[in-house]
């Protein structure tokens, strides 16, 4: 994806400590500039490149004006054929824009959980190749329902709807492959997430797996979507 001639990648950002890890290694390799946009800031009415929705604590249904200026957003670049790429919060705000319904999940999903990709994800240009099933890192209390015409692609033994691409250049991931482990380290430690760790039956290892090399498919199998 030629992006640099468009302007940089616009990254939703909704806590500073929920930002790109691993992914931000592979752009900054391939030299394909991007920029934050943390919850709240003043939006650009179009994201002109690529835009990716990052995770956080808030929910898809808080009535917050952030919030829904973010859906918009997501909307329009939908809707002027960009790239899309959420994950986490950012998977259930572009199945929220797309017609769908977010939800709570039937039970938390923290830690690392295996993830079974479907058939449809045998050929994607995210997640082709790589072994199902196999281990990322989750964080997250909700979910959401499969958009209209969307492409199921993964899923896990707590959460039916891991991923999803719309149109083929619209992804979903509610897991966090983008996470590296001094952010796991980070996260247990935020006040914000402090009540989901004491619930935890053990300590998160930040080092249980190593997925970097499955969050460079998927981050550079996304930039060379058109």
């Amino acid at each position: 994806m030629q992006m640099n001639a468009q302007g940089p990648v616009l990254v939703l950002r909704h806590e500073p400590f929920e930002h790109l890890g691993y992914f931000a290694d592979s752009l900054q390799k391939r030299g394909v500039p991007f920029i934050y946009n943390d919850l709240g800031d003043a939006l650009p009415p179009m994201a002109d490149s690529g835009l990716i929705v990052m995770g956080g604590p808030q929910s898809a249904n808080d009535a917050l004006p952030g919030l829904a200026s973010e859906l918009k957003l997501i909307e329009r670049t939908i809707g002027a054929g960009f790239p899309v790429l959420g994950i986490c919060l950012g998977s259930q705000l572009i199945a929220k824009a797309l017609g769908a319904r977010v939800y709570k999940n039937q039970a938390s999903e923290i830690g690392w959980a295996p993830v079974h990709f479907t058939p449809g994800a045998a050929g994607d240009p995210l997640f082709g190749g790589i072994p199902s099933p196999g281990p990322f890192f989750h964080w997250h209390g909700e979910t959401f329902d499969l958009p209209a015409g969307a492409t199921w692609l993964a899923y896990s033994e707590k959460c039916k709807n891991q991923a999803f691409c719309f149109k083929q250049n619209v992804y979903g991931i509610q897991f966090h492959p983008e996470i590296t482990p001094a952010m796991i380290e980070d996260w247990c430690t935020q006040p914000v997430n402090c009540g989901d760790v004491e619930r935890l039956d053990a300590p998160i290892d930040p080092h249980a797996f190593d997925t970097s090399s499955q969050a460079r498919r998927v981050i550079e199998g996304w930039l060379e979507l058109h």
